[in-house]
């Protein structure tokens, strides 16, 4: 079931950033989302309800130039201060909850900043979940980059999730971009994919990775060695599921997924 959030807005790098709440009176953890690209927190209600549902009370911006936030519409030329924002709601969320370990859950393009957050931020954190992270290579952005001109081309619904719904309710999602991508976006998602893997592995951070065997936006093969490179081998949890696409949060397995996601902080939390 559903459940209503609340918002509030703080200063970012960029201007205003939205950040959205569901509230849980009887939490014992916080779970922060990082949404991916193109997208918005909106988008995650269902899962902060199953995440408020297991005990948690759930955080998580905009980022800059998507949703709510200020910014020119998904333009990041640098996904650093992407971080700092992120920085700045987690530490909002400790101070009125504290405590409370922070779980991290990060998807697609936000599944990287959460990596990234993670290797600058380790300490702030006692989980990391990330789901279908731009991590390792992204072929994708490579061949685009190497256009001379970007092709205006949006991203195909259809790769989103095996459920037809969802395709058709992120095509009528106003705060969804639906145009190209921007190169300068592309160029600071490679830069930051070098920079991740130019540093050490994260130490003592239990990691949760799950990957739809059929997402044609951001292959497995690529992310399974950038995770692998992210946290020790002892620290990481790996679970695949054939036929899902990218959004395995919204797949027709869901319930599969988020039980996973349960069982694992559970696990981490003890």
């Amino acid at each position: 079931m559903l459940i209503d959030g609340t918002a509030e807005t703080l200063t970012g790098h960029a201007g205003e950033l939205r950040v959205e709440t569901w509230p849980n009176p009887d939490a014992r953890y916080l779970a922060v989302l990082v949404h991916g690209y193109g997208e918005h927190l909106g988008r995650y209600a269902q899962v902060a309800a199953d995440l408020v549902a297991q005990g948690a009370v759930v955080y998580g911006p905009d980022h800059r130039g998507h949703g709510h936030s200020a910014g020119e519409r998904v333009s990041i030329p640098d996904v650093e201060p992407v971080v700092d924002d992120l920085h700045q709601v987690v530490q909002r969320t400790r101070e009125l909850h504290v405590g409370l370990p922070v779980v991290l859950i990060g998807h697609s393009m936000g599944g990287m900043i959460a990596a990234r957050y993670a290797q600058r931020y380790s300490g702030a954190l006692h989980a990391l979940v990330l789901s279908g992270p731009v991590l390792g290579r992204w072929e994708a952005a490579d061949a685009l980059l190497a256009a001379e001109e970007l092709p205006d081309v949006p991203i195909d619904p259809a790769t989103l999730s095996r459920d037809p719904s969802v395709g058709e309710a992120y095509v009528a999602d106003p705060l969804v971009w639906h145009g190209p991508f921007r190169r300068e976006t592309l160029e600071a998602i490679r830069t930051c994919l070098a920079t991740i893997g130019a540093q050490p592995p994260v130490e003592e951070l239990p990691t949760l990775w799950v990957h739809g065997e059929d997402d044609q936006l951001v292959p497995i093969g690529p992310t399974r060695a950038g995770v692998r490179a992210l946290v020790p081998p002892a620290q990481l949890t790996e679970v695949t599921y054939p036929e899902a696409r990218h959004e395995v949060f919204n797949e027709t397995n869901r319930d599969e997924v988020l039980a996973e996601v349960t069982r694992f902080v559970d696990r981490a939390l003890q």
